[in-house]
């Protein structure tokens, strides 16, 4: 039989997001953001939960071709612009809204000779720091663009670095609403914070909304709230077996370099995912598991293959058991990405980004 690790794509999950974030700015477009292939769930595994969006937004032009083969005939939105100017035919080919966040990307679209109309994004860098023009750099970008023939439409774009801090967005808001308060055009600027802890402030700011880690069922402001607070449903699942159980005394080790002395006689259970599967080296003793649907935890060091898991918890669990990593286990059990994450000091986005090739992946409908 295969190796047992499997992780599972929810669909109806990712639609459940997808309506919350839609909830959240109800009178707003919404792009589903795929980049990294979906977040590493697969752009034709997403597809069917996330095609209520009213447009998506990616990064490669190999991704929008994808998209386009799915049958998609709406907005495909191109979130870092072009990178050279040959892109601009793809766009022009495929009918892709692209971002203008540099003068360079200006100069490339006035030398492209099309008959098809651009969508432009110009993105203003109000705090981030990041892409786009400088707040007092903003209008002569959008008067160049806007005169020239290529261009059908500009949107005004910005992007909050704070909209899941304290911090908040009041300061680039003011910003970007003091040098575009008189420019036409439609406004995006929330991100999955922005949208779920400022939509009201930005309720007649936003015509399009770019909610990413939230479609994925990942709080975007963890641990102030969890995805449950915001009402968000893990949409990957990560699972595997037990392979073997160890019973251990009182002072034996576990793993490489012997990190874990047991302080007590122990039973731990052997799972087939290391981080060859995506699972993060980094994972330390304590990060929750479950083992039949019981919450345990990591002990000793995460291998290639293979993490190892105090069963005390779980005394009815053994060989062939299952273990969830991450997501939604057989019971209902839930173990939110969103704690393992934090265990492993980092953020649900790395986790689902960096799932391997050689896990199988199931869509469950």
């Amino acid at each position: 039989m295969p190796r047992p690790i499997l992780a599972t794509v929810h669909t109806p999950a990712l639609a459940h997001n997808l309506q919350r974030m839609k909830s959240a700015a109800p009178d707003a477009k919404v792009w589903a953001i795929v980049k990294a292939n979906a977040y590493g769930h697969g752009i034709e595994r997403a597809f069917a939960g996330l095609k209520g969006a009213d447009g998506f937004a990616l990064l490669e032009i190999d991704e929008a071709k994808r998209l386009r083969a799915l049958d998609w005939r709406g907005p495909i939105l191109l979130l870092e612009g072009c990178f050279e100017a040959r892109d601009l035919e793809a766009c022009s080919r495929l009918g892709l809204w692209h971002v203008v966040h540099c003068t360079e990307q200006i100069d490339m679209l006035a030398a492209h000779k099309t008959t098809a109309l651009h969508r432009v994004f110009l993105k203003m860098n109000s705090g981030m720091n990041r892409l786009g023009f400088q707040p007092e750099r903003y209008r002569a970008a959008w008067t160049r663009l806007n005169a020239m023939p290529q261009v059908e439409d500009i949107t005004l774009m910005t992007h909050f670095s704070d909209a899941d801090t304290a911090k908040g967005i009041l300061a680039q808001h003011e910003i970007f609403n003091s040098v575009t308060h008189d420019l036409p055009g439609e406004r995006s600027l929330s991100n999955s914070a922005a949208s779920l802890r400022h939509g009201h402030a930005l309720s007649a700011a936003s015509d399009w909304i770019r909610p990413g880690i939230a479609v994925y069922g990942s709080a975007p402001d963890f641990p102030d709230h969890s995805a449950a607070d915001w009402g968000l449903q893990p949409t990957m699942t990560l699972a595997s077996k037990i392979i073997a159980v160890q019973a251990i005394n009182t002072g034996a080790t576990v793993g490489y370099g012997s990190a874990f002395t047991a302080t007590q006689p122990m039973r731990i259970g052997v799972v087939a995912c290391g981080y060859a599967d995506g699972y993060p080296r980094h994972c330390p003793t304590g990060t929750p598991v479950l083992a039949d649907g019981v919450r345990c935890q990591l002990v000793g060091r995460v291998s290639m293959d293979m993490v190892t898991v105090d069963l005390g918890p779980a005394p009815q669990a053994g060989m062939g058991s299952d273990v969830t990593l991450w997501g939604k286990s057989a019971s209902g059990a839930l173990l939110p990405i969103d704690d393992v994450a934090s265990a492993a000091g980092t953020v649900a986005y790395e986790l689902m980004c960096a799932l391997a090739q050689r896990v199988p992946v199931l869509t469950a409908d």
